[in-house]
């Protein structure tokens, strides 16, 4: 089994920037693609961004431009830097894992860490 374990969510001011961080631990099979959804209030998730092992990259349109997703293979730890963020990107963001290499990684989760951003 695969444990997915986020950190570096809090609140913020519109503008500011913030990094998430997932670790995927308890497994020896190779993660392929890793990525982060989030949740807002109300509204269905959706996914932000996911990466494969190889680097390749979606994002939502929303947060194209704004938000780096980044991974450390060695280390199965995939990154979301946050910038310019707006008052919508409050949501609870989940990181998401599989041993496919899809955009939309969906085997594995974390249990999702609060990001607010105020106006």
């Amino acid at each position: 089994q695969v444990q997915l374990v986020e950190s570096g969510g809090g609140l913020v001011q519109a503008g500011d920037s913030l990094r998430l961080s997932c670790s995927a631990s308890g497994s020896r099979f190779k993660i392929n693609a890793m990525g982060w959804y989030r949740r807002a209030p109300g509204k269905p998730r959706e996914l932000v961004a996911a990466i494969t092992r190889s680097g390749n990259t979606n994002y939502a349109d929303s947060v194209k431009g704004r938000f780096t997703i980044s991974r450390d293979n060695a280390k199965n730890t995939v990154y979301l830097q946050m910038s310019s963020l707006k008052p919508e990107d409050t949501a609870v963001y989940y990181c998401a894992a599989e041993s496919g290499g899809s955009y939309y990684p969906n085997d594995y989760w974390g249990q999702g860490t609060q990001v607010t951003v105020s106006s």
